[in-house]
């Protein structure tokens, strides 16, 4: 381990590359002992990947490395069907241990919208740990009633839940994450791979050897803790890795609580590897959600109607193998269980109120119409005069979820030239049951909701509440092949294509109204090249198409005369056609040696244009309510740069993002902007820009060494304005755009202990990075006296100034 190494980067694949007189180990604070990003093998590994090598093997190690990623969703880092980087007709992004490391956070998302430059994260739900990625446009969110437009898959098993395709960010361990690739122009990772697919790869004992325990505390009462441990023997090896986390939020009622575990056994010898891995976690969220512009400017922790609370748990357990059958094809396969668990409450305004005609009697919606209870009889009003009332709405789902996958990936020569073709197949089948309930309560000055213990029943005509017992199906089946050709040693050309096919049964459990079977079926394929123009510089061009199906949750909400309230309590309606998207992509990347290091670069465009794309539309009658729509055709375009320079010392990075996204057709939609009719509706013209996109982002970074112990960095991102959400005419004034710089800094004690700090947001800016509308007549304006709010605009607040300090210890 005393042999000295010369780190470079190639900031088109974002990964660092390891060149010259190597051992193969990387240090990471002290004596921990951890392998390489799992993506670099050298050239002459590829025919040899399934044999544990051993140190003396490693030493003797001098080829340079060449950089492969995943083109399918395979269950290793280290699969056959992985290409090298300079093959793929698509931009890269890659983002490795050490950038997760450098974050010194438990949430993988910070690294991703640190490092990959066209994405950015919002905090929809009001709690950093249940953010929305967004990446070009489409969306990984947790929060229920978001259209998804992003795959997430760990381990090769997609992670996008069963009931509405959410992406729980949380339940994932950050310690035990080996590297994520955002995957752009590719159909083979199936169902909302619309912009594109996030692929986590955890960490096993053969990529991660010793142990390290890493605490920190800091602003806001935020105390964590994570362990990892790893160890190889012979051709066994294990790996384990357990977090916990409590931070009460800068919000009132927003603390979060994380505990998680990952572990995975593993074995391998010449022609085979097995991989036996589980994940266990319990995570309980404040997540405050979005505020009145008037109530933060009083207090910028307030929140409006409360509680409102999830909490998330998941079991799962991957069984991956991978045998090479014969010297040139390789089969890989798994087979996963995952069992997922949520609550949440939502305290909000109510449409039931006292009937003009009998105050004693309580109706919903309309002066004349019974709010009944669950036994279908109208309620009798037991609130005192003059209460503001609300309701708690609650819901369950509880999914479980099983499948497989095999694949086989072949690298015999074609008429004498390099050739790697992968075929595979996969199958999944998953059951759902969900519920909801409304409770209903009053609201006081400080906005929480006190339940009563008295339950809407079925009510409202033609919008309706009520009680919500549904039990769905989903079998998710795709056929995938590629192939990437080598016609001269410079030029390389991928086709292929996958289809899929994704049959959902909707079962009411209470009455039929919920009844439903629909089918979606759909080929997308792919065609794309790459040219190495020289050894550092190499072009690639593709076209790939992409297919989403409705969500459950979707189907089950889809008519606007009969709106569902939170996206949660269902109603029949109309199908939905399923989103399909065409992107066409180019660009350039190369690396270049310079005397203060070695610089690395890429610049791509793209544009992805999506037919009978689905929006969630705000109801414009009843606050709270929406419905999922088809809005025709939309596209999303842009341009992203982003430039490194990596030496020893010194580490840079920068990158720039231009998404434009926006309406083709014309289309009226409910909406709750101050600029809708008198019908509550606005006109999407073509051209309208799609509201929660910014067109520009930037950032940077950097980490120096001031000496071989002390490191200092600090990073800045910047997002342009946005339009509020509701906001499809573009009428109303933007939500502001914003920049935030932090800093960091570590210090080497010993051999074996680091202590670190940093500082979020450093010039303590107050910036939002979500905005919607609200009815300004639901409740009122407590803290002004209780009169009326006067402004619609309710935002998400983001967190202010932050410091945090910890200790490392590596064994």
């Amino acid at each position: 381990m005393g042999r000295r190494v010369l780190l470079v980067a190639s900031i088109a694949t974002g990964v660092v590359v390891v060149i010259g007189n190597e051992m193969g180990f990387a240090q990471s604070g002290g004596q921990q002992v951890e392998t390489l990003p799992p993506v670099e093998v050298t050239p002459g590994d590829r025919a040899r990947r399934g044999r544990p090598a051993t140190t003396h093997t490693r030493a003797r190690t001098r080829s340079p490395r060449v950089v492969y990623v995943p083109t399918a969703p395979t269950p290793t880092s280290d699969s056959a069907a992985a290409v090298e980087a300079d093959k793929i007709p698509a931009a890269v992004n890659v983002v490795d241990s050490r950038e997760i490391a450098r974050t010194d956070s438990l949430n993988i998302t910070t690294a991703l919208d640190q490092r990959v430059p066209g994405i950015i994260v919002n905090e929809v739900a009001g709690n950093p740990f249940q953010p929305d990625i967004q990446f070009r446009g489409f969306v990984a969110s947790p929060v229920a009633g978001t259209p998804q437009g992003l795959a997430v898959y760990q381990n090769g098993v997609r992670v996008n839940e069963a009931f509405g395709d959410t992406v729980n960010w949380d339940l994932i361990p950050t310690s035990a994450v080996r590297s994520i690739d955002v995957v752009t122009n590719n159909p083979a990772f199936g169902l909302n791979a619309l912009g594109g697919a996030v692929v986590v790869q955890m960490k096993d004992g053969f990529s991660y050897q010793g142990a390290e325990i890493n605490t920190m505390g800091g602003s806001f009462g935020r105390i964590q803790g994570a362990a990892q441990w790893g160890k190889q023997i012979d051709n066994f090896a294990v790996y384990g890795a357990l977090e916990g986390l409590h931070d009460n939020g800068f919000r009132n009622f927003s603390p979060s609580d994380v505990r998680r575990f990952y572990g995975d056994i593993a074995h391998k010898n010449d022609v085979s590897e097995f991989h036996l891995n589980i994940g266990l976690a319990d995570n309980k969220f404040g997540a405050a959600a979005t505020v009145p512009v008037e109530l933060l400017q009083r207090y910028w922790g307030a929140t409006y109607t409360t509680p409102q609370t999830s909490a998330n748990k998941v079991g799962y357990f991957n069984l991956t193998g991978k045998v090479e059958a014969t010297p040139s094809w390789t089969i890989e396969g798994a087979a996963h269980l995952r069992i997922f668990k949520q609550k949440t409450q939502d305290g909000n305004p109510t449409e039931t109120e006292p009937c003009e005609a009998d105050a004693g009697l309580l109706c919903f919606n309309s002066d004349d119409v019974p709010a009944n209870g669950l036994n279908g009889v109208q309620l009798a009003n037991p609130f005192p005069a003059g209460a503001v009332l609300g309701e708690n709405d609650r819901t369950t789902t509880k999914s479980t979820t099983a499948g497989m996958q095999l694949q086989a990936t072949n690298d015999d020569q074609l008429f004498g030239h390099d050739n790697r073709f992968t075929i595979g197949g996969s199958f999944d089948s998953s059951v759902t049951n969900f519920t909801a309930s409304a409770e209903l309560g009053t609201i006081g000055p400080n906005y929480v909701v006190s339940g009563s213990g008295i339950f809407l029943g079925q009510s409202g005509e033609p919008v309706s509440i009520g009680p919500v017992s549904l039990r769905t199906v989903n079998q998710y089946t795709g056929i995938y092949a590629l192939d990437t050709f080598d016609v001269t040693k410079a030029f390389s050309i991928t086709a292929g294509g996958r289809f899929n096919d994704a049959r959902i049964k909707l079962q009411d459990q209470i009455g039929t109204e919920l009844n439903g079977y629909s089918t979606y079926d759909r080929f997308n394929p792919i065609i794309g090249g790459t040219y190495k123009i020289t050894p550092e510089l190499t072009a690639y061009a593709g076209y790939s198409e992409a297919n989403r199906a409705p969500t459950p949750q979707e189907l089950g909400c889809a008519d606007p005369a009969r709106p569902c309230i939170v996206a949660a309590f269902l109603v029949s309606d109309p199908p939905l056609q399923q989103v399909v998207s065409r992107t066409v992509e180019a660009g350039l990347r190369g690396t270049k040696e310079l005397n203060i290091g070695t610089l690395s670069w890429k610049v791509g465009g793209f544009r992805t244009t999506n037919s009978d794309d689905i929006l969630a539309i705000p109801s414009p009658v009843l606050q709270g309510f929406g419905y999922f729509q088809n809005v025709g055709s939309t596209r999303r375009q842009g341009v992203e740069t982003e430039i490194q320079v990596k030496s020893s010392a010194l580490q840079m990075y920068a990158s720039y993002a231009f998404v434009d996204a926006r309406f083709l057709d014309a289309l009226q939609v409910g909406s709750n902007s101050p600029f809708a009719d008198e019908n509550g509706n606005v006109q999407i013209l073509p051209g309208n820009q799609v509201p929660a996109v910014p067109r520009h982002r930037i950032k940077a970074g950097f980490d120096y060494a001031l000496t071989d112990q002390f490191k200092v960095g600090a990073d800045a991102i910047y997002v342009s304005g946005q339009y509020f959400v509701g906001d499809e005419s573009n009428q109303a004034p933007k939500l502001a755009s914003y920049a935030v710089f932090n800093a960091h800094a570590s210090y080497q004690l010993t051999k074996n202990v680091q202590i670190y700090g940093r500082i979020d947001n450093l010039l303590d800016s107050r910036y939002a990075t979500y905005g919607t509308f609200f009815q300004t007549d639901d409740v009122p304006n407590f803290p002004a006296g209780g009169v009326a709010f006067t402004d619609p605009r309710s935002v998400s607040p983001a967190r202010p100034r932050a410091f945090y300090a910890g200790v490392r210890a590596t064994f």
